[in-house]
């Protein structure tokens, strides 16, 4: 009796990806299946990223197991559905169940169920999937007693009470990170970028509100693995598979400084050595912390700015200051760990003169790396709640994502676009300035920047 857990994400039939090639592990999937074993489940991982559809339809065929679990998000969510269509197509498989779970599936769980799904988990998966699978695999299965699951009855849509949070998460296995081949991301980030790099977690849900940001799977919480077991599992991934570095997936790595403290003392305890990346909030930075995250190997500090305006961030309500955002950008790149930054443009609200703000932000902080964004409204989000009587779609949910919807009462995409143009530009030209840059290629950019700030006052 077989549990099929899979994704839909196929890294050879997406440019961009294939383009920017850092792909990490389904660490959720590697979760459940990690946690489904330790309680006796037959359990196998169908990993995507580098197989493609017709390989997963034929693993499936193969494989005809009971029950089909499916992670989807916001970005493989149009992969998602073609396989539901086939397997609800398929005679082999008329008797699997197929099981939704992620960030995607909760908040569109009508749209899901009528498509074809059985099933979906809301929230956090591993409690979840046990007790569903118990169900799922007796001849007489009482899903009605499962708690945290959406699901369709004689064409009617229940949902079940939610399923109490693990509180915690040092009882959780390490990922299953042995029923997939890893040196295929080894190999691909070694290739396309000489080094190597896996991924890993340390703590789940995100106590912050910031109005933007989904909390769809694990809430707003702030629970982690102790830091002993947190160097228990790095000291196993270096064992095992000797990246180059790791990427800490934490919404806010820094939240806590006490914690911070004692992975150190494990650290210096054990003789541990890793270089990493990972993400922080200007608020949960000062010197201290940027010296201990520097002496335990971090090479790349994100730091979440999304606006150089105090205005938008208020609007966002990031709980941040613009300006000590600058400064911890500064004081990160002093002691030799680069800083990359985030940008959003387009959260309603924002105004031209937001725009130009949050460019001299980048130009004075200067950070070595920075990703711009047009804000886009994820349902279940409060921007969501915000903006959904002005939402404005030319396609049907099936053909879509939240990406590609837009609102009334902003400037328009194309408006966007050389905003971003512009500030991409402005902000290159003034590192050129202060680079080896020739003289022939300040002047382009230099041109590309007048013409897109024109462009944005000419364009409403």
């Amino acid at each position: 009796m077989k549990i099929f857990l899979t994704h839909a994400y196929y890294l050879k039939s997406d440019p961009n990806e294939l383009r920017i090639m850092k792909p990490y592990v389904p660490l959720g999937i590697l979760y459940i299946s990690a946690y489904l074993k330790q309680h006796g489940f037959n359990v196998s991982v169908y990993d995507t990223t580098f197989k493609s559809f017709s390989e997963q339809k034929s693993a499936l065929l193969a494989e005809k197991p009971v029950i089909i679990a499916i992670y989807s998000n916001l970005m493989t969510k149009l992969n998602v559905l073609p396989l539901i269509e086939w397997i609800k197509s398929s005679a082999e498989l008329k008797n699997s169940r197929i099981v939704l779970g992620g960030p995607e599936p909760p908040h569109h769980f009508t749209e899901f169920l009528n498509f074809g799904a059985d099933i979906i988990v809301e929230g956090e998966g591993e409690e979840t999937m046990r007790k569903l699978c118990c169900e799922l695999l007796k001849e007489n299965p009482e899903i009605e007693k499962v708690n945290g699951i959406f699901y369709k009855k004689n064409n009617e849509i229940f949902k079940n009470p939610p399923c109490q949070k693990i509180k915690d998460i040092d009882t959780l296995p390490f990922p299953d990170r042995s029923s997939i081949d890893l040196s295929l991301y080894m190999n691909a980030w070694k290739n396309a970028h000489g080094y190597s790099s896996l991924n890993i977690s340390t703590m789940r849900g995100c106590p912050y509100t910031c109005k933007w940001c989904s909390h769809s799977v694990y809430g707003v919480s702030y629970r982690r693995r102790s830091p002993e077991k947190t160097a228990d599992e790095i000291e196993f991934i270096i064992r095992n598979y000797s990246p180059d570095t790791i990427w800490f997936v934490d919404d806010v790595f820094t939240v806590s400084h006490k914690w911070l403290g004692k992975l150190l003392d494990e650290f210096r305890k054990r003789n541990l050595s890793i270089k990493f990346e990972c993400i922080s909030r200007s608020d949960r930075l000062n010197e201290e912390v940027i010296k201990i995250l520097k002496e335990l190997g971090c090479i790349r500090l994100w730091i979440g700015a999304e606006s150089g305006s105090q205005t938008v961030l208020d609007l966002m309500e990031r709980r941040v200051n613009a300006a000590d955002t600058r400064e911890k950008i500064i004081l990160t790149r002093k002691y030799g760990i680069e800083a990359g930054t985030f940008i959003m443009l387009g959260y309603p609200g924002e105004k031209k003169e937001d725009i130009f703000e949050t460019t001299r932000h980048l130009i004075d902080s200067n950070p070595d790396i920075f990703l711009t964004t047009v804000a886009y409204p994820i349902k279940g989000t409060p921007f969501y709640n915000e903006v959904e009587t002005n939402l404005i779609t030319d396609k049907k949910w099936s053909e879509r994502t939240d990406r590609d919807l837009d609102f009334k009462g902003r400037y328009s995409k194309r408006f966007y676009k050389h905003a971003n143009r512009y500030l991409v530009n402005e902000v290159n030209l003034h590192k050129m300035k202060n680079s080896n840059a020739g003289a022939a290629e300040i002047s382009k950019t230099f041109l590309k920047a007048k013409l897109s700030k024109l462009m944005m006052r000419l364009i409403s």
